[in-house]
């Protein structure tokens, strides 16, 4: 029998508790014991009831709780040999021969230590009677995201949601009063943070450790604030890490900078440091889908460990679960810190990783560049298309002044193919879109309409306003509308122009991307509208929740929602069920009530089946639950399409923006002919979306033959592989076989610093 210990160490970032629950659940799942060691290292070194057994029960309210459950505490005792010994002991007591361990680098450093001495420690105990090796695997829990390997780190997401929402408060009261405010956010040796803060709310500078600004910075620094006021600014967000330098090592302090621009400019200046408020709050739905997996996945890397098998690491790669050797992350991220003092921090943003070095571009080219004196002429079009969502104005911002930074004109479309069709075309400028990033919904204004019912009007549309190339935002109706508007390209010439599809609908169900914009915040509605739900039904007791979520055909929000929120079941149309399912989960929810969880939540897709309607499973719930317990239903409606953008969809959106005016650029040069653009060849018209690790244009036409074009999604979706998931910690017995596994990879190969 496999025995396994769960143990949370050091580091408290919110969204831990998922991965707790998620490793608990799955390695019960599997029939091992599971032991709970409570306050980190030093209950392991202490023993007796700080080692305790974990239960199915003992987890149940978990997933919407920051912080851990099962404490934590720094250990002195642990990092002498005697402590580890002790440790060592109380391990062989109870027979466990597996750890899990969630927490930073020192504590995963300090993990593999204790696996490598393992044999001599047990040399050490008298008579031991226990397996000669430790499997260990690791969760990393940071959230500074300063764990290389990794692109989000548990509890990051959670940590942006918390800066997020004060940055946006302070804008407010910053405009009103024509203040600068300097916010200094968490980050002693990792940017992260501070410059995914500064990217989600448009600020004019950022202060990371990785990269000090040049010398001089402070005249650079005073003129950029001057320039943004004279653009018709009345606010200037600055980002701090509190861990940022200037060239020479020395740090630059939020006071520094506050008395520098209050000095030289005279500028109304507040700062404001965040502290620990970044750490606590409840978790993102992000956060719990990622600790969740990783709990699974770190189950799976230990029933497969061998002796031989190096102590690992589970992280996440795009949108990938992949396993890392532990020590070879812990050694890269010593390489960053080493870079930093050694003044080599091109490297270290570098060895941060792809994620942290995008992030890094981006902010340069949004933040540190003029508009070129020589214009391009060459126009740009943008238009949002479909059901409006957080993030489009993002995407909409950053392609604005990214095509004004490439001397482009950009023409702002309003009201989607009707308006290109009715010429509400005007140009835009840099001051246009400030401010766009926090604000939901679109400022553009959207509508459904497709351009077949308007071809002549758009072509001519194009010819009058001299249009090169367009940027289609939207969802399955961008997409509809990109395809018809190539097929159009035979009869008008006029549509012979380059274009690109940014994937923008709560929906995700746009073909040819993982991800769309405003999938996140949406997610992020319901899990914390199910949060309330399920808060209201702990008191009632013997309660059922049937919950409709919006998505079409497309059951990626019911899927990771009930993956957040802990739902017993979610109905997809993607899984067809029937009226045997409908009663094995009713007498599931029967079972249930009879344990100390006496709550139960039902989450159905807006259209997962014709006839099993939300009134029809409501029905049917409580005629069957009848003296067991009782239901209500909830219908989320059009609040899952409001609100503000989560941190994940402004920065995705900005990403995609920027990535698709320079993919038009260079697409611009290759259909320039004689004197003229001409772009009529399949990979002229793409949409831009997230495949597993990376951004990809894919040429329309090519995604017809992936598309369900009656239901309006694509034909394989890769959220489907987590539906096991879902039904394992909900307890269905499922086969486990089904869920996804990773391979081992290497960190220090991927990125290329030693020879291959």
């Amino acid at each position: 029998e496999v025995c396994k210990l769960l143990m949370c160490i050091h580091t408290v970032p919110t969204g831990m508790n998922a991965a707790v629950r998620a490793t608990v659940r799955v390695g019960l799942y599997t029939g091992a014991k599971v032991f709970f060691v409570h306050e980190g290292y030093q209950g392991l070194v202490d023993g007796g009831d700080h080692i305790r057994p974990a239960t199915w029960e003992s987890v149940s309210m978990m997933l919407q709780l920051g912080g851990t459950v099962i404490g934590s505490a720094r250990c002195q005792d642990f990092r002498t040999k005697e402590g580890r010994t002790k440790a060592a002991c109380n391990l062989v007591k109870l027979g466990i021969t597996n750890l899990c361990v969630i927490g930073g680098d020192g504590s995963l450093t300090g993990a593999n230590q204790f696996r490598t001495e393992w044999s001599e420690l047990l040399a050490d105990l008298i008579k031991a009677k226990s397996s000669s090796h430790l499997n260990i695997v690791g969760m990393v829990g940071s959230i500074d995201n300063d764990f290389c390997g990794t692109d989000m780190t548990i509890g990051t997401d959670s940590a942006l949601h918390r800066i997020i929402e004060i940055v946006d408060a302070i804008t407010t009261t910053a405009q009103s009063h024509q203040r600068t405010f300097i916010l200094e956010v968490m980050g002693r040796h990792c940017g992260y943070l501070a410059l995914v803060t500064a990217l989600a709310c448009g600020a004019d500078w950022v202060f990371i450790p990785e990269m000090p600004p040049d010398d001089g910075w402070e005249e650079h620094l005073c003129r950029r604030l001057t320039e943004q006021r004279g653009r018709g600014s009345r606010l200037n967000i600055i980002i701090v890490a509190e861990g940022a330098i200037d060239r020479s090592g020395k740090p630059i302090s939020c006071e520094y900078v506050k008395q520098l621009v209050s000095k030289k400019l005279g500028f109304d200046t507040r700062t404001t440091i965040l502290g620990h408020v970044q750490r606590g709050g409840t978790p993102s739905a992000f956060d719990r889908i990622l600790a969740s997996r990783m709990g699974v996945e770190a189950v799976m890397a230990l029933l497969e460990a061998t002796p031989e098998t190096p102590a690992c690491v589970v992280s996440l790669s795009g949108n990938m679960a992949v396993r890392l050797p532990l020590m070879e992350c812990v050694q890269v991220t010593k390489d960053v810190t080493t870079a930093m003092a050694e003044g080599r921090f091109e490297d270290a943003v570098k060895l941060r990783g792809k994620s942290f070095e995008n992030n890094w571009n981006t902010y340069k080219m949004l933040a540190h560049l003029h508009p070129p004196d020589t214009k391009s002429n060459i126009n740009i079009a943008i238009l949002n298309v479909g059901a409006p969502c957080a993030g489009m104005n993002a995407a909409v911002r950053s392609a604005v002044r990214i095509g004004l930074l490439q001397g482009h004109q950009m023409l702002a479309v309003h009201d989607g193919f009707d308006g290109l069709a009715h010429g509400k075309i005007e140009p835009i400028g840099w001051s246009g879109v400030a401010g766009w990033t926090g604000k939901g919904g679109s400022m553009l204004g959207t509508k459904r309409a497709l351009p077949h019912e308007f071809m002549e009007e758009i072509s001519l549309s194009i010819t009058k306003f001299n249009i090169h190339a367009v940027i289609i935002i939207g969802g399955f109706e961008a997409f509809i509308g990109g395809l018809e508007m190539v097929q159009a390209r035979e009869k008008y010439e006029e549509l012979c122009v380059p274009l690109v599809v940014i994937p923008a609908t709560v929906s995700n169900n746009v073909p040819g991307s993982d991800f769309s914009i405003g999938a996140d915040t949406a997610l992020n509605t319901i899990t914390m509208t199910c949060d309330r739900i399920k808060q209201s039904a702990a008191g009632t007791k013997r309660r059922v929740f049937i919950v409709e979520t919006m998505g079409g055909h497309c059951g990626y929000l019911a899927t990771m929602a009930g993956l957040a929120s802990g739902a017993d079941a979610a109905y997809i149309y993607e899984e067809p069920f029937n009226i045997h399912d409908l009663e094995v989960n009713v007498e599931h929810l029967v079972e249930k009530m009879k344990t100390t969880v006496k709550r139960g939540l039902i989450l159905r897709n807006e259209k997962c089946n014709a006839n099993y309607t939300t009134d029809f499973i409501f029905n049917l719930y409580s005629e069957e639950g009848k003296g067991v317990f009782d239901c209500r239903k909830n219908v989320l409606g059009h609040m899952q399409q409001g609100g503000t953008p989560s941190p994940f969809d402004r920065n995705f959106g900005t990403k995609m923006g920027i990535k698709s005016v320079l993919w038009l650029t260079d697409k611009l040069k290759e259909c320039y002919r004689h004197g003229r653009i001409f772009a009529n060849s399949p990979d002229s018209a793409c949409v831009l979306g997230m495949r597993k690790r990376s951004l990809v244009f894919q040429p329309l036409a090519e995604l017809k033959e992936e598309t369900d074009f009656d239901h309006r999604i694509p034909k394989i979706q890769w959220w489907i592989r987590l539906r096991p998931i879902l039904k394992i910690l909900a307890k269905y017995k499922i086969s486990l076989d089904t869920s996804e596994k990773a391979a081992m990879e290497h960190v220090i190969k991927k990125r290329g610093l030693v020879p291959q």
